[in-house]
């Protein structure tokens, strides 16, 4: 199941009547996802909006998919839109064009998956507050209407008290309300997704499947993870790529490599201290720029004094890229 990659809606097909729900996402074992599933586990099949919240990378468009796949939703469209990418004077027309792939006996049954809707401006918001007259998901002008599913990066409840966001499209979108934790927070589940994402390139690029030492795993366990699961899926599918775990994590772990045990102490080398407290810095400042120009680049790449390149190379060194798949 794959959504496109261009930057406006995007229409994803059910599998067909007897396919049963796919597995794309790894809950782990750790109590805080244990937690979340369960939420999941019991509103997935109501129509009642879900407003899904973390940090870029912590997997909160595969969640919205595989809420799709365990609803009785999963065999109509799961549509995306991409709030960032919006004109706001295109919210409306978008949403309700983004419904006509969709429509089975004159109703839209499938889901609309607003991504990042903190991006919206106060015009597009109220146009989509238009589009939502009794709160139950996107109506279309007959009985029934689209399951909503909407996330963000940034904390709706300090952006309504900043007045940035709309009180009544909140309470519109969150009729239920999850946090993804972000990876650092459950370093448990890593075994559990490392071993997802080794098999899924494994088979993607027909090699044989690389097996993590158990001193490897333990270096994963004590990596900050920046990038949340996202930058872990990219290190195992370095790993099935090279074939070579500690080739591939040479960048990645050199900070738990060079970690030395004296005295029951952790004592971390001159160099690996210097280069963690270099892009620590790097990452805070540019965060707190893009927070200030609300993740505008090119806006942030100005007060930065670096080019627009620069910073998305950044980003990405960083693991704050905000990649389509967030």
């Amino acid at each position: 199941m794959q959504v496109s990659s261009y930057d406006s809606t995007a229409i994803v097909p059910g599998a067909g009547p007897t396919a049963p729900p796919n597995p794309i996402f790894v809950w782990g074992v750790s109590p805080a996802m244990q937690k979340l599933r369960r939420v999941i586990t019991d509103t997935a099949g109501t129509d009642i909006p879900i407003l899904l919240t973390g940090e870029s990378g912590t997997g909160k468009e595969v969640l919205a998919l595989q809420i799709h796949q365990m609803s009785d939703r999963r065999n109509d469209p799961f549509t995306k839109t991409r709030c960032r990418s919006l004109m706001p004077d295109l919210v409306s027309s978008r949403i309700k064009d983004s419904l006509q792939g969709g429509f089975s006996n004159g109703t839209f049954r499938g889901t609309i998956f607003l991504d990042e809707i903190n991006e919206l401006d106060s015009a597009g918001q109220r146009q989509l507050l238009d589009l939502l007259p009794d709160g139950n998901g996107i109506q279309n002008g007959s009985s029934g209407g689209a399951r909503l599913i909407s996330t963000s990066r940034r904390n709706l409840e300090e952006e309504l008290r900043t007045g940035k966001f709309a009180e009544e499209l909140y309470f519109r979108l969150n009729g239920v309300s999850v946090r993804i934790p972000a990876l650092r927070d459950r370093k448990e589940d890593i075994p559990d997704l490392a071993n997802f994402f080794l098999t899924k390139y494994t088979s993607l690029f027909e090699r044989q499947r690389p097996a993590l030492s158990g001193e490897l795993l333990a270096r994963l366990a004590n990596y900050s993870w920046p990038g949340n699961v996202r930058q872990l899926e990219n290190a195992m599918k370095k790993i099935v790529a090279t074939g070579d775990p500690d080739l591939a994590l040479a960048d990645l772990v050199e900070i738990s490599q060079d970690v030395a045990k004296a005295g029951g102490e952790a004592i971390p080398s001159l160099k690996a201290t210097s280069r963690a407290a270099s892009r620590n810095a790097e990452r805070e400042l540019i965060s707190r720029a893009l927070t200030r120009t609300h993740w505008n680049r090119k806006k942030a790449a100005m007060e930065l004094q670096i080019s627009y390149k620069a910073l998305l190379y950044k980003l990405k060194q960083l693991g704050l890229e905000d990649a389509e798949g967030s």
